[in-house]
């Protein structure tokens, strides 16, 4: 017990070193609300475009680019893509990597959340769709007050998986120096040489995380559920 005293106090007691920790948690929070945002944003445009696509045959161009986007971005390794955008996309110029992270993330995200909202769209009948321009409804105005409604509760387990796997991606961002919560905790281990529990803290952070939003999620569709009755 002793000893385990002494090593806690080492790893985050001295010299402040708890410190690395809660600045990288900040980020790692940071970076993965705001990602999710753009993920989200991305992620419904692209699986509108492409849904309408399907059922109407409209916007052939549109529809191009965003299979054009969702085969590179899904084609290739989020670390790939997170060196590019820093590198090499804004390689010359001083911008912050709390930004670089967050499009790089944002827009990794946005194509994996744009195939589960298309699926969830072309899984309503397609009756939903007839019955809104039935009533009067354009078609924009069917897919915003009928269907996407719908979809939303239906992809909703969906969306929260892509956000815990995007919170666990975030881990990469050490390797172009930003601190995040997994390089709080590599520093630590990199200043007393023990990597048992400074890493084991780390894993422990994002697993309760990970609960939290999971038993938040939960919560929530228990609640979409009761609003159906």
């Amino acid at each position: 017990m002793e000893d385990f005293q002494v090593k806690f106090y080492t790893n985050f007691i001295k010299d402040d070193r708890y410190m690395y920790l809660v600045k990288g948690l900040g980020n790692t929070l940071a970076i993965t609300f705001l990602a999710v945002l753009l993920g989200i944003f991305l992620g419904f445009l692209v699986a509108i475009v492409r849904s309408t696509y399907d059922k109407t045959g409209k916007g052939k161009l549109p529809n191009m680019i965003c299979r054009l986007y969702l085969t590179v971005i899904r084609g290739t390794p989020m670390m790939v893509q997170l060196m590019i955008m820093c590198y090499v996309v804004f390689g010359k110029y001083n911008v912050s990597k709390l930004i670089v992270t967050t499009l790089a993330f944002g827009i990794n995200s946005g194509a994996y959340v744009a195939e589960i909202v298309r699926s969830g769209i072309m899984s309503i009948d397609p009756g939903q769709l007839e019955a809104g321009r039935s009533l009067g409804f354009s078609y924009s105005q069917t897919m915003w007050h009928i269907i996407m409604p719908q979809t939303f509760k239906n992809v909703l387990p969906a969306l929260a998986n892509e956000f815990i796997v995007l919170l666990k991606e975030t881990s990469v961002c050490g390797y172009i120096g930003m601190m995040d919560l997994t390089r709080g905790g590599d520093i630590i281990r990199s200043r007393t040489y023990e990597p048992f529990m400074p890493l084991i803290g780390v894993a422990l952070i994002y697993l309760v995380m990970v609960m939290a939003f999971s038993a938040l999620v939960g919560k929530l569709e228990r609640r979409l559920r009761t609003s159906e009755r």
